[in-house]
């Protein structure tokens, strides 16, 4: 342990190496939160009855109502964001894909970078136990992560900063470490609909509820039918993977943005390249080749071919 006796001087020292780290946005809450988490939770809970969740089964855990399920006598939740919005545009006639996937997969960028925080903090307090979150983890991300101060939750479901935009995915490090936290941040949407008028299959049902079952994203990435939906082909536009439609609309990210100068959120070539002959001709082996560290392996090489046939151009 060093002189960080103070929990202040260690919650901004802790703050400070998750900067270092390479995080651009960082904040912190405690357990268990403000009402606001159990209001978030007490939503999920309506939107998995309304089964908008489609075949995301795992968005039911139960595990996902109570943080100390994640790590038992969680005290503090440090959560921090990386912008992946970088000023490169696509290729003139190129096919659309969702900007988060451009770089390098951010799961393993912020586990990778978290563990480093981790491991920091061990050194500083011994007898602090912590675990890493990503999305792949059932906690309520976005909501702790608008606890911490990092954003606040739009219309269309994301998380939006003000320096930033919604160009942010985020990832949370559990610690038992009690934690100076910061305040939760307050929505400044207003009266604003842009994303919910601009969604071409109307996903957006009401305020801060999205239907999967009518997302573009969800079933590029997340459908294992042969086929798609025939309303989601006639909508489908340029997009093979992901949506950005409702972001783009934002006037929060039609700002002048800071490009992203991380290595790892640089785009691959390909990928804002892409065209619908080169989906329908490589090979198996060549999408294994070309998908190895991106998050859109998610996508099976056929899913690829069955997207781009149902792109109408």
């Amino acid at each position: 342990m060093t002189g960080l006796t103070n929990q202040n001087q260690l919650t901004q020292a802790l703050k400070t190496e998750a900067k270092k780290q390479g995080f651009d946005l960082v904040g912190i809450a405690r357990t268990p939160g403000s009402t606001r988490i159990q209001m978030r939770t007490d939503a999920l809970q309506r939107w998995l009855k309304a089964g908008f969740e489609g075949d995301m089964k795992w968005m039911n855990a139960p595990r996902r109502k109570n943080i100390e399920t994640l790590l038992e006598d969680v005290t503090s939740v440090l959560s921090v964001g990386i912008n992946y919005y970088v000023k490169t545009e696509k290729k003139m006639g190129a096919l659309s894909i969702g900007r988060y996937a451009w770089g390098r997969d951010y799961h393993k960028i912020i586990e990778q970078r978290l563990k480093r925080v981790g491991n920091w903090l061990t050194k500083e307090r011994p007898e602090c136990r912590w675990k890493i979150c990503v999305d792949s983890q059932p906690l309520l991300e976005k909501a702790w992560a608008e606890e911490a101060g990092l954003g606040w939750i739009s219309k269309n479901s994301n998380l939006i900063n003000k320096d930033y935009g919604s160009w942010i995915v985020i990832g949370h490090l559990l610690c038992t470490e009690p934690l100076t936290a910061d305040k939760p941040t307050v929505p400044l949407c207003g009266k604003c609909q842009s994303c919910i008028e601009a969604c071409p299959t109307n996903a957006i049902s009401e305020p801060f509820v999205v239907n999967s079952k009518l997302c573009l994203a969800y079933h590029t990435i997340e459908n294992r039918a042969k086929q798609l939906p025939k309303e989601i082909e006639n909508s489908l536009g340029n997009w093979i993977a992901g949506c950005d439609i409702c972001q783009e609309v934002c006037p929060w990210n039609q700002r002048q943005l800071k490009s992203s100068s991380d290595p790892e959120m640089q785009p691959k070539q390909w990928l804002v390249q892409l065209t619908k002959e080169q989906v329908l001709t490589w090979t198996d082996s060549e999408w294994h080749a070309k998908l190895k560290g991106s998050s859109l392996k998610r996508i099976k090489p056929w899913m690829w071919r069955r997207n781009a046939k149902a792109i109408q151009n």
